[in-house]
């Protein structure tokens, strides 16, 4: 029988709860990518029955965190070096877009809305989490493509955020080594800056940049820590 000291969940809220220890796990790197995620092991763990798991995970294979194997067994999804040259170009042009866009169509209201967001990024860094460094960062960066008002290339643009997440967490520690925290902040002052003065031009090379030092020290990251020899795409100049 329960204890009545102990809280019961509501209906629905085992997978919510399930999925979301699972994605920040996952996102930290404190599940290690091509980690097992055994059904019956979880549902122990979280003192649930394995069916809301079983939903916990088909949420997260939507998010592109887990894969299922041909076995059936189901794995933290790899991070994909191999594919990084086409995601960060992806992520170039997805971010000089929205961007572009938004110090075209902004209002004083998505200024607000940008700064606030900034400010919160900027507190996150302070505090040196980098859960909430990335969670801080991608809400900045869509609330720049939401001024934008273009909600197909908002839509693209959150998808690249949301795989990249990752990778973001070592460009983090990779900043953390050399103290580079103020660096980041800067760059995101510069974008609201351009934004607010409604300079398209300077808004596109800020993003553009802003993907570039992101690639560079990705690249940089993985080489020192993991590979011996890394060859990558090199994104041009803004145009």
């Amino acid at each position: 029988m329960r204890e009545e000291s102990e809280p019961k969940r509501l209906k629905g809220t085992g997978v919510r709860y399930a999925y979301e220890t699972l994605r920040d796990e996952i996102l930290s790197l404190d599940l290690q990518p091509g980690a097992v995620l055994d059904e019956t092991s979880l549902a122990e763990r979280f003192s649930m029955s394995r069916s809301p798991v079983r939903e916990a995970l088909i949420r997260l294979a939507g998010d592109d965190l887990v894969v299922t194997l041909s076995n059936r067994s189901t794995v933290v999804a790899p991070i994909d070096v191999q594919s990084f040259p086409k995601y960060v170009e992806a992520l170039d042009v997805a971010q000089r877009m929205n961007t572009r866009l938004a110090a075209e169509l902004r209002t004083d209201l998505d200024l607000k809305t940008i700064a606030r967001r900034q400010r919160e990024f900027v507190a996150a860094v302070h505090k040196g989490e980098h859960l909430a460094m990335s969670e801080a960062n991608k809400a900045f960066h869509m609330s720049i493509a939401h001024a934008g008002r273009n909600p197909y290339l908002a839509a693209f643009y959150e998808r690249l955020l949301n795989q990249g997440r990752r990778m973001l967490h070592l460009h983090f520690a990779y900043l953390e080594q050399g103290n580079e925290e103020v660096l980041l902040t800067d760059e995101h002052d510069e974008m609201l800056a351009a934004i607010r003065d409604r300079d398209v031009a300077r808004a596109d090379a800020l993003a553009h940049a802003h993907t570039r030092q992101f690639r560079d020290n990705f690249i940089t990251y993985m080489t020192q820590n993991y590979l011996k020899d890394a060859s990558f795409v090199t994104l041009g100049p803004a145009a």
